[in-house]
């Protein structure tokens, strides 16, 4: 499996912490949640870390079957629409965005 990652290295812009999770959830799931091809999407946020620097506001993880389900999902109108509507939670914000791509393997644990 493949997961490709959104990485919101900075924060929220001061008091409108409330704003940009919010904007998230009603305006930015519901077009991540219809990626063609994906299987799982997840938002990660950040609660504490070890070092000070980065602080990553918010991760966006879509988990695909392959690298061609990413390809047709970065290619899509829907992620074109995510990426307009991308800009107004920008706004709220201070800092960058960068992908990456995971390949993942899943291991189970032990039953003993």
């Amino acid at each position: 499996m493949y997961i490709r990652c959104a990485f919101f290295r900075g924060r929220a812009k001061p008091g409108r912490e409330a704003e940009f999770t919010a904007y998230v959830r009603e305006r930015l799931v519901p077009l991540w949640t219809r990626f063609p091809g994906a299987e799982e999407v997840r938002i990660w946020r950040q609660e504490e870390s070890d070092v000070a620097d980065p602080h990553l506001e918010m991760v966006l993880q879509v988990r695909y079957p392959s690298r061609e389900a990413i390809e047709l999902a970065l290619a899509s109108d829907v992620r074109y629409r995510s990426r307009e509507v991308t800009k107004g939670l920008l706004e709220l914000y201070e800092g960058d965005i960068f992908h990456t791509v995971f390949r993942a393997d899943d291991y189970p644990l032990p039953t003993d």
